[in-house]
């Protein structure tokens, strides 16, 4: 049942003054509970509720974080229907998308509780003494990751399930062994209450310390700004806007204790297409960028929104074909009226760029809060000159741009902000003719696809999902991935401390059978 109330540890509440409902954006009308805004006060009791909490959570075994993570997603499950519902009324997705959704939420948490009662993720490491050495003593080392504090994760407009209340960032810290505190994201907050009752269900069930997870609501930035500056939090998880994710991170700077905001933000993904491969695959190109454009109404932060070609007959014959297949794609729902309208303003302030072309714009009327798909044109030097056309369009939106050469295409790529993915399409044999091309890439993406589309992120420890700024505020480190773990911890050692007082994780008799590099050699041995 959804109560519109504040999950502060165990217990619920209401004392704000601010409240707000969600939208249905298919139906185009309100959904009927009403949510109540945390408070001040509210916002303090579950940090320090939190905190408390870290006290022992940090304690806890990876064994018992694991039955924690896995009793999560045996809860998730149990809503069964309702969740479906709820997401479904408060997105306008159809419901395999949120199945498939619950899935990947799922996946992850249990991909969690694998790897902390495995244990192996803390990178223990030693060095033993060398009493004899000269000139000087050599003191016994030892070294692990062990979790900073409590966490905020700000819930995602676009991933309800996966990036929100118990996704990525909320399991990633809880398996880190970190307290977290969502700020629930206002478009789906029936969504996040359904989810933040199975983890606080979980969590009583699990015997964890009560404040190891709270829900806080909100309708604007206010609680999320005083949690951001609150003393005892220690990290923020984002993802989001560049604008959004930049103040955030300027807020954690600013703090008397400066804190990391690990921020995913914009990205509109260069594709490049090389002339054997567009001149051997020109329709089937097409409608494969179509597909991925139009994917989710192009509500991915992996979405193409750039693609990259040199001028000529088979570029133009792609544009065409492109703009030829979006068109054919029936329009659908975008997640809130707030995101068709700042779909539609950023398309119209792009296409109303000078040297700019029209190639092809769905034109028939939409109903509410459907997104119309458009493919532009543009040629590589007006790109370069204006960077208006470098930024993010949110929605199914593409900007073809005709290259004169290699090196302008080169020269494009490297004037880029950072980016979440870059593709790469190519024959066999012909990716090898273009090194500065692959290298220019390189330097702005997180990650690099080969004869793909950048839509769809694999959960996985090889993937990354990152990049340099703006694409994330640290291109170090991944959001997606069990490597995502390291976010929320930090690197610890101990000198000449007594075996017996050893966390077990670096003990000499290796109780817990980790792989450790003892004297710079893995293995599980015993010291």
């Amino acid at each position: 049942m959804i109560t519109g109330k504040n999950y502060i540890g165990h217990s619920t509440s209401a004392k704000g003054s601010v409240t707000y409902k969600t939208f249905n954006p298919r139906l185009n009308i309100e959904n009927d509970t009403v949510f109540t805004e945390a408070s001040e006060e509210e916002i303090d009791n579950a940090v320090n509720l939190a905190s408390k909490a870290f006290e022992t959570y940090r304690t806890v075994s990876g064994k018992d974080k694991a039955l924690f993570l896995r009793a999560i997603a045996h809860e998730i499950m149990a809503l069964d229907e309702a969740l479906i519902h709820t997401y479904c009324s408060e997105t306008g997705l159809p419901e395999g998308r949120a199945k498939g959704e619950r899935g990947r939420t799922i996946g992850q948490l249990l991909m969690f509780a694998d790897l902390v009662e495995n244990g192996s993720w803390v990178e223990a490491s030693i060095d033993t003494a060398e009493p004899g050495r000269q000139p000087m003593p050599k003191p016994d080392l030892r070294k692990l990751l062990i979790p900073i504090g409590p966490i905020v994760v700000f819930g995602a407009s676009n991933f309800p399930l996966a990036y929100s209340t118990a996704g990525g960032d909320t399991a990633s810290a809880l398996a880190a062994g970190c307290p977290v505190i969502v700020k629930s994201h206002p478009m789906h907050a029936g969504t996040g209450e359904l989810v933040a009752s199975a983890i606080l269900k979980a969590a009583k069930d699990t015997h964890m310390p009560n404040g190891v997870f709270s829900n806080l609501n909100s309708s604007g930035i206010e609680v999320g700004e005083r949690l951001v500056k609150h003393p005892k939090i220690k990290a923020v998880g984002f993802t989001g806007s560049i604008k959004g994710g930049r103040a955030l991170y300027d807020l954690a700077s600013q703090r008397k204790e400066p804190i990391p905001v690990f921020a995913e933000m914009g990205s509109i993904n260069p594709v490049v297409i090389l002339p054997e491969a567009l001149k051997n695959n020109v329709e089937e190109l097409a409608e494969t960028y179509a597909n991925s454009i139009t994917l989710g109404t192009g509500q991915f932060c992996t979405n193409p929104g750039l693609i990259l070609g040199i001028n000529g007959h088979d570029l133009n014959r792609f544009a065409e074909q492109l703009a030829k297949s979006i068109i054919k794609i029936e329009p659908s729902c975008m997640l809130h009226p707030n995101i068709v309208g700042a779909y539609e303003d950023n398309k119209t302030k792009v296409l109303n760029q000078e040297e700019l072309q029209l190639a092809g714009h769905y034109q028939t009327e939409v109903a509410p809060n459907y997104a119309r798909q458009a493919i532009t044109t543009v040629k590589g030097q007006t790109f370069l000159n204006n960077t208006t056309l470098h930024q993010e369009v949110f929605g199914p939106f593409s900007l073809v741009v005709k290259c004169t050469d290699q090196d302008e295409l080169v020269q494009i790529i490297k004037a880029l902000e950072g980016q979440l993915t870059g593709t790469l399409i190519a024959d066999e044999g012909e990716a090898s003719n273009y090194p500065k091309l692959i290298s220019a890439l390189q330097n702005r993406v997180g990650r690099l696809i080969f004869n793909g589309v950048p839509t769809g992120v694999e959960v996985c420890p090889s993937m990354t999902h990152g990049g340099p700024y703006p694409a994330s505020t640290d291109s170090r480190f991944t959001a997606v991935g069990i490597h995502s773990i390291k976010r929320w911890a930090r690197p610890f050692s101990y000198q000449d401390w007594p075996n017996h007082l050893l966390p077990n994780e670096l003990k000499n008799e290796n109780p817990l059978g980790l792989l450790r590099l003892v004297n710079n050699q893995s293995t599980k041995s015993s010291i």
